[in-house]
């Protein structure tokens, strides 16, 4: 398909397909170059401005999908004036001309990237306006009690009702409650679009390797009794309960043999540095004190895995070592890794929410985070209306921009046609 949004869009169609097909109708027609000669013959749709996807007159070209074809078609576009869209161009375009606020637009790519069912409907729901709403209605609300706080500022002289003071508080009670589940439902949204990178780690031939392909399901990694058999990153992604889960294997800790091995070790530290959680294998067997586990950052889950449980005789299960959790469990049988499996969950923060959830990123958390830092601080300076207005105004700048709007004539408009102030 070839799509063209823009005012000239309706006229290339014309001079492609040799006519204008009514807007929202599939017409068969001959595409033909600029001499004339048949491209192909193909689907013609016309999206006429403002209903389209863009707010722009839009028209797709169907072919039968030879990059030839395509490349003829496009071609002939170019030659009637149109060029190559930019990188999200047609996202972009539809958000300028107020088709999708910012969040609906990022929404877009995080459909086109999700790594499972569960992230795609997340991101759809996004895009179908879920979060935009919610957000929504927490500015219209932030602006009901700014235009109380703000005229209670613009009128001192007139006695203010305890019984609006209470209403205030109530307000703002509520306002801070739905921000947190609103919050909590972000976070979850989150760790189903960005999931968890876990770094698997510990001494040579502890089974690293082995517990790789059996949460994998697959011989991604190569497993061998020979010492030092991994010595560069191996990776895989799993999906539980629809979480991206990325596993890096990485080289057994050791005094290495060589210069190959030394920079495999290297980057097993540097691995660690960036992961968000670590799984530190250890042999049930072997007994050896673990000097490396100490090194691990203090920043991210760790837990200690017992391996080979199989040989041991020991029984699955999972119990705390100080600050680790320690988990027994067997690669080779599979004893245990279900256990593990919950553990990974538990360590990027998923909680069972059901249906309902909506896809977010890094910034959407940022801003909910200060928005709610704000609101928390108007509490504090609940006897200074300058300063809780303040902190009002700072939160619903923080949440307008998750949508890409803020306007200050709406807080004008709310007080005016709220309250009677003329006397």
């Amino acid at each position: 398909m070839v799509r063209i949004s823009g005012p000239r869009a309706r006229a290339m169609v014309h001079a492609i397909a040799g006519r204008e097909p009514r807007p929202r109708e599939a017409t068969l027609a001959e595409l033909r170059d600029g001499h004339g000669a048949l491209i192909d013959r193909g689907i013609v749709i016309l999206f006429a401005a403002p209903h389209s996807y863009t707010g722009e007159d839009v028209a797709e070209l169907q072919a039968h999908g030879g990059p030839f074809v395509l490349r003829q078609l496009l071609a002939r576009c170019v030659e009637l004036g149109a060029r190559l869209a930019e990188p999200g161009e047609f996202t972009r375009r539809a958000f300028l001309n107020g088709r999708l606020d910012l969040a609906q637009a990022e929404s877009v790519a995080d459909l086109i990237d999700a790594s499972s069912v569960e992230a795609a409907r997340s991101a759809a729901r996004s895009l179908a306006g879920d979060f935009s709403r919610r957000v929504h209605a927490l500015v219209d609300g932030l602006i009901r009690l700014r235009a109380h706080v703000e005229a209670c500022i613009d009128f001192p002289e007139e006695e203010i009702d305890p019984a609006d003071r209470a209403s205030q508080r109530a307000q703002l009670a509520a306002l801070r409650a739905e921000l947190d589940e609103l919050f909590a439902q972000a976070r979850q949204g989150a760790v189903l679009r960005d999931g968890l990178t876990v770094v698997l780690m510990g001494r040579p031939n502890v089974g690293k390797s082995s517990l790789l392909n059996r949460l994998a399901g697959d011989d991604v990694a190569i497993v061998t009794p020979i010492a030092g058999t991994t010595r560069d990153h191996v990776r895989a992604t799993l999906s539980l309960e629809g979480v991206p889960i990325h596993l890096i294997d990485t080289a057994g800790l050791r005094e290495a043999t060589d210069d190959i091995e030394r920079i495999g070790i290297e980057r097993t530290w540097s691995a660690a540095q960036r992961a968000g959680a670590a799984l530190y294998v250890v042999d049930g067997e072997s007994g050896e004190p673990e000097p490396h586990l100490d090194r691990l950052p203090s920043r991210i889950p760790i837990a200690r895995v017992v391996n080979k449980i199989d040989l041991t005789g020991a029984s699955p299960g999972r119990s705390r070592d100080g600050l680790h959790t320690v988990l027994h469990l067997s690669a080779l049988t599979g004893a245990g890794v279900d256990g593990l499996r919950e553990w990974l969950l538990e360590a990027a923060g998923w909680k069972p929410a059901g249906e309902g959830l909506f896809m977010a990123r890094a910034r959407h958390l940022a801003a909910l985070r200060d928005a709610s830092k704000h609101l928390q601080s108007a509490v504090s300076e609940w006897q200074a209306f300058e300063l809780m207005a303040e902190e009002l105004r700072l939160a619903q700048e923080s949440l307008s921009a998750l949508t890409g709007e803020f306007h200050a004539d709406e807080l004008l408009g709310a007080i005016f046609s709220t309250f009677c102030i003329g006397k």
